[in-house]
């Protein structure tokens, strides 16, 4: 199942949120995840320990994430995947229609490998 790591610029009611859907639902928020040890880290550190623990990063970062996913991929490195989330199609202020948008994605990707998967969330 997919397990969700939302970055730090996603608001912890997200997680909250998709908790109360389905209580079966793994997510994890920065602020909270690994004690806020990987609050304003560097992406690469992070992004390993995700995959180590099997967590997807949800994120809006497109501007640092993709050329390390090159750089990755480049290097055959693995990560836990990448959901990228685009402002302009859910504001990070619409805490419910992101909430919709993964519990949906979730219902419909459950038996996904999510290793070096990236996806584009859409409303």
């Amino acid at each position: 199942m997919l397990k969700l790591l939302l970055d730090e610029h996603i608001s912890p009611d997200v997680a909250n949120g998709l908790r109360r859907r389905n209580r079966a639902i793994e997510v994890r928020y920065m602020v909270e995840w690994e004690n806020g040890y990987f609050l304003g880290q560097q992406d690469s550190p992070c992004l390993q320990e995700a995959a180590v623990q099997g967590l997807t990063l949800v994120t809006y970062d497109r501007r640092t994430i993709p050329p390390l996913l090159k750089t990755w991929a480049e290097e055959e490195r693995t990560h836990g995947g990448v959901i990228f989330v685009d402002e302009k199609t859910i504001s990070p202020a619409d805490i419910g229609g992101l909430v919709w948008a993964l519990t949906r994605l979730i219902g419909e990707t459950a038996n996904w490998d999510w290793t070096n998967r990236v996806y584009f969330l859409r409303r």
